[in-house]
């Protein structure tokens, strides 16, 4: 063979593997996008046109669902529906398989467990933290539960004058957030507490106000975070101000066995996944930390069949109306935050409202 026939068919065969290159690169495109027609999903992989999305599937398994009753998957397969990369469920809680999960080692906090020092080290301490706590899940009764209908509470003031405590109780799990005060707000907020999902900074520093049969859930934002509750489960002494913000609680009247670390895989989840916040490398930067009450909300589609939400959304056109439920500051106060992007995250809580993912008791979002 001549060389000028032997650089053809290499010419040839590279023009080959570009094109199968081409086609294997756009063959997920083509679910995206097809050809020739109009987008379907935005760069997320959320559905566009999400008030056409209801499944007919869905509504044939649960049109019989009486008033009150709980639709099982309804809140996975709705996300589903308009999010088809939504992954399988993840358990709400670390537990002793979290090493399983090997990303978390990857990331730093809030996005994992890997922290200053070596690995081994920021392990040590979780399982310091696992080993007297040795509980893992929910209660023994929601763990029974074939269907749970869990609510998000949110702080905003938009659920003062509402009058929905009695329906917010009726849900299986109530979730509340940092130190959110429920004693002389129970018309509007309620009076059960399932979870309180908290940091250290955000902790009710005042050991009255802790209900008394709900479960005290940690989210680690760094790696500070990890040993105070390491000095809260094993009742040592906590600086106030050691590596915080502001001053933080030195003691958290529950039982080890009351105790849970949440998953850090649902900040990750909600903030690169959902929202799109930028990655920066895995590090917390400006603007790429979700919001607590986002955070919960995601780790509710992974573990709860219906999923609502009350008390979320600022409305920053109106100054004058309260910031939060629980007291008097105005939404005037309320300064751009340099963790969060509040623009994009409710951005993505709309998805989940206009695609019929959650329930919007409050209609704020």
């Amino acid at each position: 063979m001549s060389l000028l026939g032997s650089v053809r068919n290499l010419l040839l065969a590279l023009c080959l593997m570009l094109v199968l290159g081409f086609l294997y690169y756009s063959a997920g495109k083509l679910h995206m996008h097809g050809w020739g027609q109009e987008a379907q999903y935005d760069r997320l992989g959320f559905l566009l046109k999400l008030d056409s999305k209801i499944s007919t599937e869905l509504n044939y398994k649960n049109g019989n669902i009486t008033e009150g009753g709980c639709r099982k998957g309804f809140a996975s397969a709705q996300m589903t529906a308009i999010f088809p990369k939504f992954s399988k469920p993840a358990p709400m809680f670390l537990d002793n398989t979290y090493k399983r999960w090997s990303k978390l080692k990857e990331f730093v906090p809030p996005f994992g467990i890997k922290g200053q020092g070596t690995v081994a080290a920021k392990e040590a301490v979780i399982q310091k933290i696992l080993g007297i706590t040795k509980h893992y899940t929910l209660t023994s009764y929601l763990d029974s539960l074939s269907c749970k209908r869990c609510i998000i509470m949110g702080n905003g003031g938009i659920v003062a004058n509402k009058s929905l405590g009695s329906r917010i109780d009726e849900y299986d799990v109530v979730i509340r957030l940092n130190e959110a005060p429920v004693k002389g707000f129970e018309k509007d907020v309620g009076a059960k507490t399932t979870l309180r999902i908290t940091y250290p900074e955000g902790a009710i520093q005042k050991p009255a106000r802790y209900e008394k049969d709900s479960l005290f859930v940690f989210a680690g934002f760094k790696p500070q975070d990890f040993k105070w509750l390491k000095y809260i489960v094993y009742k040592e002494r906590v600086s106030p101000s050691d590596g915080f913000w502001k001053s933080v609680a030195t003691v958290v009247p529950k039982e080890p066995k009351e105790i849970r670390i949440l998953n850090p895989y649902f900040i990750r989840e909600a903030a690169f996944t959902f929202i799109g916040l930028p990655v920066n490398n895995g590090m917390m930067g400006r603007g790429n930390i979700p919001t607590l009450g986002t955070v919960a909300i995601t780790m509710a589609l992974h573990n709860c069949d219906e999923v609502a939400v009350a008390g979320f959304g600022y409305d920053m056109n109106a100054p004058n109306a309260p910031l939060h439920y629980y007291e008097s500051v105005k939404m005037s106060a309320i300064k751009e935050s340099w963790t969060h992007n509040i623009g994009k995250e409710k951005e993505f809580l709309r998805k989940l409202v206009k695609g019929q993912v959650i329930t919007d008791l409050t209609a704020g979002i």
